[in-house]
C-alpha cells in the first residue's frame, strides 16, 4: 500500500502551521479527487473520500475496490472545515462515512452539491433537504468570501435532470484573486470548455484515470486529454487527480508528467497528504 507523505496528526499539524499571509493559498491532496484548501484561514474541502466504504461495499463482488493508498486523515480530526463540495453522487465523491463525521464535528458546515442531487444527498446523509446548497451551471454563490461558480461535467454524458440541472458538476472557486477549477469526474466536452473560457483559471485540478469500458465504471479524461484540456483553458498550473486509490481504476502519473513536460504545460504532482502553496503576485 502506498504510504502518505504525511497523514493524520502530522498532516493536521502541517495544515495548522501553514502561513496565513494575505495572498497565500495552500492546498493538500487527500486522495482520489479530494483536496483541502486553506485561504485566509478559511478551509474548503473538495470531494473528500476518507473511508473504506467502497472497499467494504464491493469486497465480495466481481468488481472489488482494493485500495492502493492509505487513508490520509481521519475525518473526525477535521473539526475546522467551513465548506465541503460534492461534484456528483458517486461514493468516492459523496461518501457518507466521510461526510457524516465532518458534519458531526463541524455543525455550521456549508455543503455545496449539484441542485439535481440535493434530495439524494440529504437522504444519504440524513439531512433536512434545505441543508445542502444546490448549485446549477452558470450559477454562483459566495460563502465566507469564497465564490463558487457551477459548471457541468460529462461523466460519461453531460446528463441533466428534467429541470435542466446537471447531475455531474465541476466548480470554479475564486479565493480572492486566485481561481481554481475542480472538474469533478469528467470527459472532454465543448460545452464545459465554452463556460470555462470566461474564467482566468490559475490551478486546474483534473482526473487522469481515463475511460476504459472494461472497468464497468464511468470514465474520465486520460493523461493526454487532461493536459490538452489545461492548455485549452490556459491554466497556469495543472494538478492531476483520480489515480492511485483503487487498483482497478488508476493511471500512471509518471506518464502524465512526461506528456505535460512535452507539451510545456506547468504541472505539480502531489503525494498523498502533501501541501502545495500558491502565491499570486499582483
Amino acid at each position: 500500500m502506498i504510504k502518505a507523505f504525511q497523514s493524520d496528526e502530522i498532516l493536521l499539524a502541517d495544515i495548522h502551521s501553514a502561513p496565513r499571509s494575505q495572498d497565500d493559498l495552500h492546498l493538500w491532496w487527500l486522495g482520489q479527487s479530494g483536496f483541502l484548501i486553506n485561504w485566509h484561514n478559511r478551509h474548503a474541502l473538495l470531494d473528500p473520500y476518507l473511508s473504506d466504504s467502497l472497499t467494504v461495499k464491493y469486497q465480495n463482488t466481481d468488481k472489488p475496490h482494493v485500495r492502493m493508498s492509505e487513508r490520509a486523515i481521519d475525518p473526525y480530526l477535521l473539526d475546522f472545515i467551513d465548506i465541503v463540495t460534492s461534484s456528483h453522487n458517486h461514493t468516492d465523491h459523496l461518501d457518507a462515512d466521510t461526510l457524516r463525521p465532518l458534519l458531526e464535528v463541524n455543525p455550521e458546515l456549508k455543503l455545496i452539491v449539484p441542485e439535481a442531487n440535493r434530495d439524494f444527498v440529504a437522504s444519504r446523509l440524513h439531512l433536512d433537504p434545505s441543508k445542502p446548497i444546490g448549485m446549477r451551471d452558470r450559477q454562483s454563490v459566495n460563502l465566507l468570501e469564497i465564490t463558487f461558480h457551477g459548471l457541468p461535467a460529462a461523466h460519461n454524458d453531460l446528463d441533466r435532470d428534467p429541470a435542466g440541472n446537471p447531475l455531474y458538476m465541476g466548480y470554479v472557486i475564486k479565493f480572492g484573486d486566485i481561481m481554481i477549477y475542480h472538474s469533478g469526474d469528467t470527459l472532454w466536452h465543448d460545452e464545459i470548455l465554452s463556460q470555462l473560457r470566461q474564467f482566468d483559471v490559475h490551478i486546474a485540478i483534473l482526473p487522469i484515470n481515463g475511460n476504459d469500458p472494461k472497468r464497468r465504471v464511468a470514465g474520465n479524461l486520460d493523461a493526454k486529454e487532461a493536459v490538452k484540456f489545461a492548455l485549452e483553458i490556459k491554466a497556469d498550473m495543472l494538478i492531476p487527480c483520480h489515480y492511485d486509490m483503487f487498483f482497478f481504476n488508476t493511471a500512471d502519473v509518471n506518464e502524465f508528467a512526461e506528456i505535460a513536460k512535452s507539451n510545456q504545460q506547468p504541472f505539480r504532482i502531489l503525494q498523498l497528504g502533501e501541501r502545495f502553496s500558491f502565491f499570486r503576485a499582483n
